[in-house]
C-alpha cells in the first residue's frame, strides 16, 4: 500500500445516490490518517474501504453542511468503541461549535479515546508537525467554510554517484545526514534540493482568492466541482465550483493531479466533468473521483 494516498469514501453532493454517498475522505500520510468531510454512512464506507478507527490521526471538516459532517456521530463514537489509544485531533470552523458539540454528543456511549478539539477561527497555521505543516483558509459559501492545505518540509535527495566519488557508504550515509558533515565532505556536496509534496482539500466555495492560495503548486489538489458550466448561475447561487472553474484552477496553479468530486445529482455522466476540466486548460493528470477509489500521490519530482 502506498505511504501517501487519497481514499475516497464518498463522492455526492448534498444528498447519496445509488453510486456515490456523502462525502467522505482520508489522506494517507505515511503515518497519519486524515480524514476530511465525514457525511452519512462514513463509518461503513470505511469498512468497505479498509480504513479503521486506529488509522485516524485527525479529523478536518471545512463547515457544517450534513453532506460534509453528519457522519462525525458515527465515526466518533467508533473511535471510542474501538479505543483508540493515540489523540485524535479534531479541526472545524469555531462559529459551529454547537453543532460539533451536538454531533459529537447525538447519541449516549462510553469516551475511552482523546479528542482533541482545534476549531478554526482564522486564515493561517493549524499545526507543525516534523511531517508537514497544515493550514486553513477561508473561502467563500453561504456558512463558514474552510479549506485545508499540507505542505512537506523541503528536504535534500542524496546522490548516489557523488557519494561513491566520495567514498561514502553504509552506515556513513545515515552520519553524514544526520551530522551534515562527515571527514571533511558536506551533506550539500552530495545531495541536490528535493520540495517537500503539497495538498489541497478544497469543497463547497464559490470562486474565490483562497482556492488560488490553497491550489499553488499542489502536487495533488482534491476540489469539489458540483456544477457543469451549463449551470455556472446555480454555482454563484449557491456557493458552488463548476468542473471547468475547477480546472482553470488547477492549470493556474500548477497542479501535477487534480481530483474532481463532490458531484450535484442532476448529472448523470460523470464524464464531462473532466471534459470541462481539460476545455478549461488543465494538461494534468486527472480523475472523476468515485466512492472506495484510492488515488496515490504523484511520484515526487
Amino acid at each position: 500500500m502506498s505511504a501517501r494516498e487519497l481514499v475516497v469514501l464518498g463522492t455526492a453532493s448534498q444528498v447519496p445516490t445509488r453510486q456515490r454517498n456523502q462525502n467522505g475522505y482520508v489522506l494517507r500520510w505515511d503515518g497519519e490518517g486524515i480524514l476530511f468531510d465525514p457525511g452519512e454512512g462514513s463509518q461503513r464506507q470505511m469498512l468497505h474501504a479498509g480504513v479503521s478507527a486506529h488509522d485516524l490521526t485527525r479529523i478536518c471538516v471545512t463547515h457544517f453542511h450534513g453532506d460534509h459532517s453528519l457522519g462525525l456521530a458515527g465515526v466518533i463514537q467508533r473511535i471510542n468503541l474501538d479505543r483508540v489509544p493515540h489523540p485524535v485531533v479534531v479541526h472545524y470552523p469555531a462559529s459551529g461549535q454547537r453543532y460539533f458539540e451536538r454531533l459529537r454528543r447525538a447519541t449516549a456511549y462510553h469516551e475511552t479515546a482523546e479528542l482533541r478539539q482545534e476549531p478554526v477561527s482564522d486564515d493561517g497555521r493549524l499545526a507543525v508537525t516534523p511531517a508537514f505543516t497544515l493550514s486553513a483558509a477561508r473561502l467563500s459559501h453561504p456558512v463558514e467554510s474552510y479549506g485545508y492545505r499540507l505542505t512537506e518540509p523541503d528536504s535534500r535527495r542524496l546522490l548516489p554517484e557523488e557519494l561513491a566519488a566520495r567514498g561514502i557508504a553504509g552506515p556513513d550515509v545515515g552520519l553524514l545526514q544526520r551530522q551534515g558533515s562527515l571527514r571533511g565532505v558536506t551533506l550539500e556536496e552530495v545531495s541536490a534540493p528535493r520540495r517537500g509534496q503539497r495538498f489541497a482539500f478544497v469543497m463547497d466555495t464559490r470562486l474565490c482568492d483562497a482556492v488560488h492560495a490553497l491550489a499553488a503548486d499542489c502536487d495533488l489538489l482534491v476540489v469539489e466541482s458540483t456544477f457543469l458550466d451549463e449551470d455556472a448561475h446555480l454555482a454563484v447561487e449557491h456557493g458552488h465550483l463548476t468542473a471547468r472553474q475547477a480546472g482553470a484552477v488547477a492549470r493556474a496553479a500548477g497542479v501535477r493531479h487534480l481530483v474532481l468530486t463532490h458531484f450535484s445529482q442532476r448529472y448523470t455522466d460523470a464524464s464531462l466533468f473532466a471534459a470541462e476540466a481539460r476545455a478549461a486548460g488543465f494538461e494534468g493528470q486527472l480523475t472523476v473521483a468515485e466512492d472506495l477509489m484510492r488515488v496515490p500521490f504523484p511520484k515526487r519530482r
